[in-house]
């Protein structure tokens, strides 16, 4: 069976599954649903309607998005690629979000893979395998998993406002450390639908990293490191990561430091789409600004929690365990 599966390019594993097929998944995210985000919001502030018209139709593709970035990542045949986008479209309207769309595109991919080559007519029962499972799928399980979804993140912002001090130093310490390992913190935000001052801490966590990792790192990887790592992702920072995990120690110390601020003092809420993406694009502070709006108080919250304490709190904490010796020079080097 597993030389079987092997032939057929079916692999069920961490590497497969949680990293590169999700990672795709984010893509196709970043491709639809943010950008459309992006789009809409410079439109509205430059009274630009077809800009706002061409945003708005981007996020309406985020089903058929999803779906190809996932039946890309699991090495789909081309026609099941392609079909890909109607099971995902499907499983959006019927309420499964990105997580119904991952679970139905990714069944109907393995079992095409099955039936992929195996007769002459290959042409009609491959991308017939895809539609007829992947559809199945999506009416049945999809609207329960988005469901399920919907509810724990309804959950996380109820356990919000009953413990905000402790739950967002949660909620920022593990997006933050999401954002920053293999996998997506945009994609759980946005499977969880998590909004309100649960997604305003989930921001300042993944902010947190991104900006504490580009300042701690100036010195050795310049400025296109600093502004890749600062507006692009700290994910860059994984492989050094792995080498010394202690140099994680001051962003995340950063992030449960700065997320009761932020929830207690300043009340920064975000959206969904922004809340996991913390200052990669400045898709953050777009959220940040389309659910509190633009106020002055919002900007300059913005510009401490987001970009001006996370530099200096992480900046302070790496200088101290420098001279304890527990972070040594090159040990944020980004390497090709």
């Amino acid at each position: 069976m597993r030389e079987f599966l092997a032939r057929k390019n079916i692999v069920f594993s961490l590497q497969r599954y949680g990293i590169e097929t999700m990672n795709y998944m984010t893509l196709g995210l970043f491709g639809s649903l943010i950008i459309g985000l992006i789009l809409k919001t410079v439109g509205g502030w430059l009274d630009w309607a077809w800009l706002i018209d061409v945003g708005a139709l981007a996020q309406a593709g985020l089903g058929a998005a999803i779906a190809v970035g996932v039946a890309y990542g699991l090495q789909a045949p081309p026609m099941v690629i392609f079909s890909s986008a109607i099971i995902g479209t499907l499983a959006i309207q019927v309420g499964g979000g990105p997580v119904g769309v991952f679970v139905a595109v990714a069944i109907s991919s393995e079992l095409s893979k099955l039936v992929h080559k195996t007769t002459p007519i290959d042409i009609i029962v491959t991308p017939a395998t895809a539609l007829v499972s992947g559809i199945f799928v999506a009416q049945v399980i999809a609207p329960s998993l988005g469901e399920l979804m919907r509810a724990t993140g309804q959950t996380i912002e109820w356990a919000m406002t009953l413990q905000p001090f402790f739950m967002s130093i949660v909620i920022a310490v593990i997006m933050g450390m999401v954002l920053t390992g293999p996998t997506s913190s945009a994609a759980v935000a946005i499977s969880l639908n998590l909004g309100g001052l649960a997604a305003g801490a989930a921001t300042i966590g993944c902010c947190a990293q991104m900006i504490g990792f580009a300042a701690m790192s100036y010195k050795e990887n310049g400025a296109s490191g600093t502004l890749g790592i600062g507006l692009g992702t700290s994910m860059l920072q994984l492989p050094n990561i792995i080498r010394n995990p202690l140099i994680w120690i001051p962003p995340t110390l950063t992030a449960a430091v700065l997320a009761p601020i932020g929830a207690l003092v300043f009340g920064m809420e975000n959206i969904p789409t922004g809340a996991g993406m913390g200052t990669s694009g400045l898709v953050g502070q777009v959220g940040t600004l389309a659910a509190m709006g633009q106020g002055t108080e919002v900007w300059i919250a913005i510009g401490l929690l987001h970009f001006l304490l996370p530099a200096l709190i992480c900046l302070s904490i790496s200088w101290g365990m420098q001279k304890r010796g527990w972070i040594q020079p090159g040990d944020l080097l980004l390497r090709a």
